[in-house]
């Protein structure tokens, strides 16, 4: 009889999990972890490079990963380009091969899920959206190709039994209000926008900020898309604004790193000194604000983390795998930069 994933990991005294991440060189493994196991692998006689395939391929060798609509927004696409590129070194090790697609054709409203699993044109699907319609989800089960979400966590009542791997970001909130808090800024500005993970974000900040025994009154809510264009205009017009009246803000958390950037321009173009006058944190991470002057302070969104637990998970399902649900949260990390 062939070696199997459960031999190994009973050998090895860990889970199937474990032993998948370990053969494929997760990162998440420790290092050590990954030697014992892959010597145990090569001992049994287990080829790795079989061990991938199998894992991952029941006919066509590719899975699909469906963004959603508003993927080409520029605010949007930078942060997700930045995920496809994590999902692409995860899969690509385990030598899959990944079809970007999103849930509906424009021409004529067709479903594309629908059509990718009628035209047998893949394995499993990566969901990069917290809404797939029920007739979606049936289609899949019937057809038994694996899914799981990432990035947003989809509703209990739409997806129970689903896997999903995201950031915490009410968590992410905090990190951002201990940043001003640390600061001593008093008055401030928290620019939001529509959807769950804003919300979070915001419940975070509004948390930590009552915990610190300061008051909601401190905090002034605005509503923007998430564009640099927005950042440049109507929140540092706030900004400018409320300096020249007698009651500066002395921090501004933008909920999205192009929205921070553009305020963190027009600022300096108005002659506003950042952060010696206000503070300003981002959220995301993107490359983009790394080598911006000045550097800006943000919060990380654990996409290398994410990507890693949701890709391994798809991978196992595909070999046959029928674990419980996971369902993790994944705790971002404050980026202190000159901001």
């Amino acid at each position: 009889m062939p070696v199997t994933l459960k031999d190994i990991a009973r050998l090895a005294g860990v889970s199937t999990s474990t032993v998948s991440r370990s053969l494929n060189d997760s990162p998440l493994i420790p290092d050590e972890t990954r030697r014992v196991i892959q010597r145990i692998a090569r001992e049994q006689g287990f080829s790795f490079n079989a061990s991938a395939r199998g894992l991952s391929l029941g006919q066509t060798g590719t899975i699909a990963l469906i963004f959603p609509d508003y993927f080409e927004r520029f605010s949007i696409n930078l942060f997700f380009s930045s995920l496809q590129s994590h999902i692409r070194n995860v899969l690509e090790r385990a030598q899959v091969d990944v079809l970007v697609a999103f849930p509906r054709s424009r021409t004529t409203g067709e479903s594309n899920v629908q059509k990718l699993v009628m035209a047998r044109k893949i394995d499993g699907m990566l969901v990069v959206n917290n809404e797939m319609d029920r007739a979606d989800q049936d289609c899949l089960r019937a057809a038994g190709i694996p899914f799981v979400f990432l990035h947003k966590h989809p509703e209990d009542t739409l997806a129970p039994d689903a896997d999903y791997f995201c950031t915490d970001h009410v968590a992410g909130g905090r990190l951002a209000a201990q940043a001003l808090l640390s600061s001593g800024a008093g008055r401030v500005l928290l620019v939001s926008a529509i959807g769950e993970e804003f919300d979070a974000r915001s419940e975070g900040f509004f948390s930590a900020w009552a915990e610190a025994g300061r008051s909601k009154t401190d905090i002034d809510v605005v509503f923007g898309d998430c564009s640099f264009e927005y950042g440049s205009g109507e929140v540092a017009r706030r900004v400018v604004q409320a300096r020249s009246f007698g009651s500066p803000y002395r921090g501004v958390f933008c909920q999205t790193d192009l929205m921070a950037l553009g305020t963190l321009q027009a600022l300096g173009l108005a002659g506003v000194e950042v952060p010696s006058e206000v503070r300003v944190v981002g959220y995301d991470d993107i490359e983009l604000g790394k080598g911006f002057m000045p550097a800006l302070t943000t919060v990380r969104q654990p996409l290398q983390e994410i990507t890693e637990l949701a890709c391994h998970r798809l991978l196992e399902l595909l070999g046959g795998a029928r674990p419980a649900p996971e369902h993790r949260l994944i705790r971002p990390e404050l980026m202190l930069r000159a901001t």
